[in-house]
């Protein structure tokens, strides 16, 4: 999304830091998200995803650096409703319904949206009245969703927030998002689900060892990770000759087939279709996962931004 100098930014992270004893969780992270954005937050475990998500909330504050959400500090916006976050766990009763839970949350905001309305936004009008208790892990991801929609917030800040639900839940889920972000609302999640980022979001923002390290759309992002999956049906086949080949990366063997990692498709190509007895040979772009293993388990520190260069 272009950005208008004349538009507050949704959020703005100016070199973030934070640690935990000689732990280094974040470390110089800074990031812009504009209104109407909906922005993958990924990273491998431990790379400083919630400890960020966290200082965006509020929830813990910075050692450096500064975080601004529509302007202001994270404290004025969750008291003003323009921001609401679905956690992955906690804050939930057991003993009281659905519908009596977001009563409740509805009555402690100054201005909230109707609990039907939000009910059924959340895709949960169904089980208003069974106990929270007696709720599946996906349906009480639903119902934190419809307490985060009680403010009517510009920002909706989601970990991990299809964790427990079924399939036609996560597509239900996202569809509500979508309508959302194309009325303005802004998503910022974290997810270990990638083809949720590749479908759903904007942007995705790969974070390693609490720094950005690649940051741009789904395809910029696979786009970094250089080369082709090039895969076949092979009886036999001379790992050894595979890896000599220029542009071999890595080769593996899933069932009866080899799927090989090269720059230079062509050549594996030729050398499977003249030398073994190579069939069903497929050739495919690499995908977002790849693009993630590759930009956060590498050495290198150095930030990759859409459109630019590995």
């Amino acid at each position: 999304m272009t950005s208008n100098p004349h538009i507050t930014p949704a959020v703005e992270l100016d070199g973030l830091q934070k640690s935990f004893g000689s732990v280094t969780a974040v470390d110089g992270l800074s990031l812009t998200v504009h209104p109407g954005e909906i922005v993958a937050f990924l990273g491998p475990n431990g790379a400083g995803k919630t400890t960020t998500l966290d200082m965006l909330l509020g929830l813990t504050r910075p050692d450096r650096g500064t975080v601004r959400v529509f302007g202001a500090t994270p404290r004025e916006a969750v008291a003003s409703g323009r921001i609401s976050a679905v956690l992955q766990s906690g804050g939930l009763l057991r003993d009281v319904t659905v519908a009596e839970t977001v009563r409740l949350v509805a009555a402690l905001h100054a201005s909230a949206r109707p609990v039907d309305e939000v009910l059924e936004r959340a895709g949960i009008t169904d089980i208003a009245d069974r106990l929270v208790g007696k709720c599946s892990g996906g349906q009480q991801q639903r119902l934190r969703f419809a307490l985060a929609l009680l403010p009517d917030p510009d920002l909706v800040v989601l970990d991990e927030p299809t964790t427990g639900m079924d399939t036609l839940g996560r597509r239900d889920f996202w569809a509500a998002m979508r309508a959302d972000s194309a009325r303005g609302r802004t998503v910022l999640f974290a997810t270990h689900y990638l083809e949720e980022a590749d479908a759903y979001a904007d942007r995705i923002v790969l974070v390693r060892a609490g720094r950005i390290v690649a940051d741009g759309t789904a395809a910029e992002i696979k786009n970094l990770a250089a080369g082709r999956r090039i895969t076949a049906v092979v009886t036999d086949v001379n790992r050894a000759a595979l890896l000599s080949i220029p542009g071999v990366d890595d080769v593996q063997s899933q069932g009866d087939r080899i799927v090989v990692h090269s720059t230079r498709s062509d050549l594996v190509a030729r050398h499977l279709l003249t030398t073994t007895d190579a069939r069903d040979l497929e050739i495919v772009p690499r995908s977002l996962e790849d693009a993630f293993l590759s930009l956060t388990t590498d050495t290198t520190d150095t930030l990759t931004t859409a459109g630019s260069p590995a």
